[in-house]
């Protein structure tokens, strides 16, 4: 199966009333979702709700019990399919850091481009310095893991997956694991990857932020988007008593 040659018209990401269990347990129930190019688009709604396991599953780190991910419109979701590929052209990056300790911050992200993308070793540390200053990093290369924070190893997992000129970034809740004052660190590095036109999916609870970079806002619930539409009208009227009661509750917790 081929997944490079002309681009189809249509969105650049294309989920299709995709449907995963675990076990008896009903995670997404008919999902279907499309990504623009270049947009933003914000995953919202409790924990559990199924806003990860939608990430994991465009990512090819869980199958789909049903459904279609379509990628530039090519389905990704086939079994048997080799997901290398695909993973090479979608980065992600996790609550949790993920960072191999025994390895130094430029040994992390030139691991992937040196036995993925067969880069040279002085390519792979040339692209993976350029974007460790980018980031304000440049004093990081040579550190281990256990010698950053919690911000900077957070920025240093999205430098890891940008490392492989991914075409799509997905995020899932990237500061969740962080103290509130390294957020923001975390949060600028999202901005301006905006700034460049990176397509990015982002399941988060940061609602302010989400309210800022989103192009398009989704409400899980239960596995289901029950609501979506532009930040303003998500955040101001929704139409789903469901995502009124969330927000409400998001508002009294002071988090919006």
């Amino acid at each position: 199966m081929k997944t490079d040659g002309p681009k189809l018209a249509g969105p650049k990401l294309d989920v299709g009333h995709v449907r995963k269990s675990f076990s008896k347990r009903i995670v997404l129930d008919d999902v279907s979702l499309q990504v623009a190019e270049h947009d933003v688009v914000c995953l919202i709604g409790a924990s559990g709700s199924g806003k990860s396991t939608l990430l994991r599953c465009i990512n090819l780190l869980e199958p789909v019990d049903d459904g279609t991910i379509l990628l530039d419109g090519v389905d990704i979701s086939e079994p048997g399919l080799d997901p290398d590929p695909i993973r090479a052209r979608i980065g992600m990056v996790f609550q949790s850091y993920n960072l191999f300790p025994h390895m130094s911050v430029i040994q992390n992200i030139t691991l992937a481009p040196t036995r993925v993308l067969k880069h040279g070793r002085a390519q792979a540390d040339s692209e993976a310095k350029s974007l460790l200053d980018r980031f304000g990093l440049a004093d990081k290369a040579d550190a281990y893991p256990d010698q950053l924070s919690g911000g900077q190893q957070q920025r240093v997992a999205i430098v890891r997956a940008l490392a492989m000129k991914p075409e799509i970034m997905l995020l899932d809740e990237i500061t969740a694991a962080l103290d509130p004052v390294l957020v923001g660190e975390v949060l600028q590095v999202v901005r301006e990857l905006r700034t460049t036109g990176m397509t990015m999916l982002l399941a988060t609870h940061e609602m302010s932020f989400a309210r800022e970079i989103a192009d398009s806002v989704c409400f899980l619930k239960d596995g289901r988007i029950l609501e979506q539409g532009p930040p303003l009208q998500m955040f101001s009227e929704p139409a789903c008593a469901e995502t009124r009661e969330f927000l409400a509750r998001v508002i009294a917790s002071g988090r919006l």
